[in-house]
């Protein structure tokens, strides 16, 4: 175990599920599940125990695969056209991480929080923080995500309302938290959301008939784009990652 690791490690040692999560495996609860189902050990012997605690220099296995709690870092990406959310892709494309010019070694553990799709640029929140990770998506927090989007005609005052109240998508309902024109032309408009359903605003905008020709999220959880041009990234600010954690009550 790494010196970064022992030291997030505190001395009277970390509760499994906690120390699962933070290595970014999965949530607290489903880690309760991985537990419980004897896919976890310690030091080569499997625990079933909720309470079990890991001590500094353990060794964890998940599913016969070692973990390690690396120092937790928290990068924003203003995310291109063309690059992947994910961590690698078949295809050879491009991800996210390989915007990231760190070290393999500190790339090593990182993943994106939610996905935008190849074509939706805008900020993305890239960590190794599990549990951050799974709170910023679970609907229960409802983490505003905030979008420009410029459609090829004229959206209409009734379908600004419309947005507002709700359109209906194939899997259910979905409506506007805020929403207005966003430029000198009715073609652009800026709403936010609170969901993060699969291509939500194109679904959206598709079902009041409109193609979308740019959609771009300038805003996540309070962390905005601001002065970061396309494309590059930069590390989260210490008070930065305090919000964060003060949004999903860590």
């Amino acid at each position: 175990m790494s010196e970064n690791t022992a030291e997030r490690v505190p001395e009277d040692g970390m509760r499994i599920n906690k120390y699962i999560a933070h290595c970014g495996v999965t949530s607290r609860r489903k880690a309760d599940d991985l537990v419980e189902d004897g896919r976890v050990r310690v030091n080569g012997e499997p625990v079933t125990e909720h309470g079990t605690q890991v001590q500094r220099g353990d060794r964890v296995e998940v599913n016969g695969e070692a973990i390690s709690l690396d120092a937790p870092a928290y990068f924003l990406v203003n995310k291109d056209k063309n690059t992947i959310s994910t961590t690698d892709d078949p295809k050879g494309r491009d991800t996210v991480l390989d915007l990231l010019n760190v070290s393999q070694d500190e790339k090593e553990g990182l993943f994106p929080v939610g996905r935008l799709d190849r074509n939706t640029t805008g900020a993305l929140l890239v960590t190794n923080d599990g549990d951050l990770a799974h709170r910023l998506m679970h609907p229960r927090y409802e983490i505003e995500k905030v979008y420009f989007v410029r459609t090829r005609q004229h959206v209409k005052p009734h379908q600004i309302d419309t947005l507002r109240r709700g359109v209906e998508l194939d899997d259910g309902p979905a409506a506007a938290e805020r929403v207005g024109y966003a430029g000198d032309t009715k073609n652009e408009i800026g709403l936010s959301l609170h969901e993060g359903r699969n291509r939500q605003v194109r679904r959206m905008m598709e079902a009041l008939g409109h193609d979308v020709v740019h959609l771009e999220r300038p805003s996540y959880a309070g962390l905005t784009t601001e002065g970061l041009r396309r494309g590059h990234w930069r590390r989260l600010h210490e008070h930065e990652v305090g919000a964060l954690h003060r949004l999903v009550n860590l």
